[in-house]
């Protein structure tokens, strides 16, 4: 018994020189060891030397092997069974292609797509798909294509908020219109407009080479066609392209006009949201050529998935010409 534990004291000072390389966890529990064996074989008083308990002292006292330093090193905690995926490939094929297709998506509305293929699945599934994929490398993320973006705030003489007694209700009682400087090269600016219903979420996007109060006549076109409803009224900030011929042509159709007092993107919200959305949703994850044409083109089909096939939490992941026929179909049985 000498010997061994004169082995132990041996082993402890080649483990902190030039032995094997151990761990730090493995180096511990040989110094527990040593100092059993130079302080009179004392268990109870090597346990309150170190803050250990009995049980882990002779744990680790039996599983010691003084010709193979390893068997001080922890053991794996993973367990002898591990739970196996439990999802089919055709399932993880379905995510995988959806996500490629969508990757921005969470696991909360490609498990709606998938639904609406047939299949039925739960999110927390989904999820670990997707983990999964990630983890094996058959799922790539795609590379971001950043895009300087930059709020345009100018002064405005004057400014007059919506009525407090304009409530809305039905979609097109409220459009939010904004728009956002993109810069997509150096040198090459564009100006990105959007249109957001405030009830239905129905979102008309579109790209033009400048911000000016004729183009932005040119979007409210582009909405006053793309819009399955009437418009009403429409809610703009304080810039200069929602001036002069924007506003006179509002005036002519008959549509409400409500502009934003200075710095107060706030009663903007819902629009400045959207943004964000088209911006990560689409920019960031298209390499589409940085021009107005293919841009247009682009946009028009991301405008198409974002109105008809990604599911809005804010509407109980409905999209929104889901939401917009049910308001309808409401609204009919109310008539009758």
């Amino acid at each position: 018994m000498a010997e061994f534990y004169g082995t132990v004291t041996r082993l402890h000072r080649l483990a902190h020189g030039i032995g094997p390389d151990l761990s730090r966890a493995a180096k511990q529990h040989l110094a527990w060891l040593d100092y059993y064996r130079t302080h009179g074989r004392h268990a109870a008083l090597t346990c309150r030397y170190f803050g250990i308990s009995r049980q882990t002292f002779y744990r680790w006292q039996r599983r010691f092997d003084p010709r193979n330093l390893m068997t001080l090193e922890p053991r794996s905690h993973r367990p002898r069974r591990v739970r196996q995926p439990t999802w089919s490939p055709t399932l993880a094929q379905a995510v995988r292609r959806l996500r490629q297709s969508y990757p921005r998506w969470g696991k909360d509305k490609l498990v709606i797509l998938l639904r609406r293929e047939g299949v039925t699945v739960s999110t927390s599934m989904v999820g670990r798909i997707l983990t999964q994929l990630k983890r094996t490398g058959q799922l790539q993320e795609p590379p971001h294509h950043r895009v300087a973006t930059r709020r345009r705030w100018l002064a405005r003489p004057y400014a007059i908020r919506k009525p407090k007694d304009y409530v809305v209700r039905a979609p097109g009682d409220l459009l939010q219109v904004d728009t956002l400087d993109l810069r997509p090269l150096p040198g090459l600016r564009l100006t990105h407009f959007t249109a957001r219903d405030v009830v239905s979420r129905w979102d008309v996007v579109e790209v033009h080479t400048q911000l000016s109060a004729a183009l932005a006549t040119r979007f409210l076109d582009t909405c006053q066609a793309r819009m399955p409803f009437r418009i009403q009224a429409l809610q703009v900030d304080g810039g200069s392209e929602f001036k002069a011929a924007f506003e006179a042509a509002c005036q002519q159709r008959g549509l409400r006009l409500f502009v934003l007092p200075p710095r107060s993107p706030k009663l903007n919200g819902r629009v400045e949201r959207a943004q964000r959305t088209h911006r990560e949703e689409f920019y960031e994850v298209s390499a589409v050529e940085p021009a107005v044409g293919p841009l247009n083109q682009a946009l028009q089909g991301w405008e198409r998935v974002y109105n008809t096939v990604r599911p809005h939490q804010a509407l109980g992941y409905l999209t929104p010409q889901e939401f917009v026929t049910q308001w309808r179909h409401r609204r009919q049985s109310k008539c009758h």
